[in-house]
């Protein structure tokens, strides 16, 4: 890891203003229904603390288009956070103006503050250098620890980052360990397996791993472009129409460097998507004219876990179906299965992917999930991260 770390800087006696992605689901009555980020986010915390820091914290959630709304308060992330550090949370109603100056300067070693949501300012995504020079101005270090956002040059990751002497936390420094695993020099037999709506998605992330993978195994609705593109018939399932030409360069590039470039056998159609549509699976060249194609069928899952199993590296971005109704679930659930008993290196890209792997209960069975799943989309794909390449090198 080439870029300064937490524990390349002094934090004794310092204000350590800290970026986090606090961005957690909250039900209609304001509780947190996953705390997987704000638990994410204790060990860059609890060091600090430990240390000698005042921590600072900062984070967006939602989209509140930079609008002060109730509905998108850190409130709740503050009130949880205090339980699980065991240690008051002060919180802000603002993260920039006097009132928090006054509190930042009053702020002491082993005291902990969150500033309200960043983007209740429209300053925040413009990455306005005034904007970011408040926040600048209320700590002497900074460190960004939130890979979610860090394919974005936002004034609370970038801007402050040009003001202040600064590092990467714990979390980033993770996220970044495992996927050069699968960037750099990943063991063999590598298996990417890439799902989700679209090819224009993920043609860049594609291009990538056709000179890295062994085999890319494709699932979700963006298979239908590729099928599409092989001259089969898909009904009335999604395809990207524009995209059918670079699909077939896809596939023309992958058969010229000798990867395994597979497709699904069998798909499950239903006439509409809802959760009491009767379904059934057929061949993939056999998609009636009325039906949607949802998910992968049995023998692709069968045929896909036998590929995940064989390999020692995999990389999972994308569900395989609409795996959000139960009906349409199970090429997704089967892949995570699969990648839950592979003995290699798993990792898994964040979005939905960790979403479903979380959903099937196979969380703790795998090496790593994403915490970002643009973020790690982008990492993936070989493309800089504003919010680290800003960080200056050890």
């Amino acid at each position: 890891m080439k870029k300064k770390s937490i524990k390349d800087i002094d934090v004794e006696g310092k204000k350590v203003l800290v970026r986090m992605d606090f961005n957690v689901p909250l039900d209609n009555k304001g509780n947190i229904t996953d705390d997987t980020r704000i638990n994410a986010a204790l060990p860059t915390i609890n060091y600090l603390l430990e240390n000698g820091a005042a921590v600072i914290l900062m984070s967006h959630l939602g989209r509140p288009k930079g609008d002060n709304k109730a509905a998108f308060s850190l409130q709740p992330v503050a009130n949880k956070l205090s339980e699980l550090i065991n240690n008051k949370v002060i919180m802000m109603d603002d993260c920039v103006g006097e009132k928090v100056k006054k509190a930042a300067i009053k702020l002491k070693p082993g005291q902990v503050m969150l500033l309200e949501n960043t983007r209740f300012h429209k300053e925040e995504k413009k990455n306005d250098q005034e904007f970011a020079q408040q926040l600048a101005s209320l700590a002497d270090l900074f460190v960004n620890d939130a890979f979610g956002t860090a394919h974005r040059a936002h004034a609370s990751n970038v801007g402050v980052a040009e003001l202040l002497p600064s590092a990467i936390g714990f979390l980033i420094e993770k996220e970044i360990d495992f996927l050069d695993k699968a960037l750099k020099n990943p063991k063999k037999p590598y298996t990417a397996i890439l799902g989700g709506a679209k090819v224009s998605d993920k043609i860049e992330l594609i291009i990538q791993l056709i000179d890295k993978a062994d085999h890319i195994l494709i699932g979700g609705a963006m298979m239908f472009t590729f099928l599409r593109a092989l001259g089969y018939s898909t009904g009335k399932s999604l395809v990207e129409e524009d995209k059918i030409e670079a699909a077939k360069e896809i596939m023309e590039k992958a058969k010229e460097k000798g990867i395994d470039f597979v497709l699904p056998e069998d798909t499950v159609v239903a006439q509409e998507i809802a959760e009491d549509a009767e379904y059934h699976s057929v061949p993939v060249n056999a998609i009636p004219d009325d039906m949607i194609g949802l998910d992968i069928g049995r023998l692709t899952v069968l045929k896909y876990s036998d590929i995940i199993n064989a390999s020692k590296t995999v990389v999972w971005n994308g569900p395989m179906g609409m795996f959000e109704i139960y009906s349409f679930s199970h090429g997704t659930r089967g892949v995570a299965k699969g990648v839950a008993t592979c003995k290699g290196i798993t990792i898994i890209g964040g979005g939905d992917s960790a979403a479903a792997i979380e959903q099937f209960g196979f969380a703790n069975k795998v090496s790593h999930i994403s915490t970002g799943g643009g973020a790690s989309l982008e990492y993936l794909s070989g493309k800089e991260l504003p919010g680290i390449a800003i960080i200056p090198d050890k």
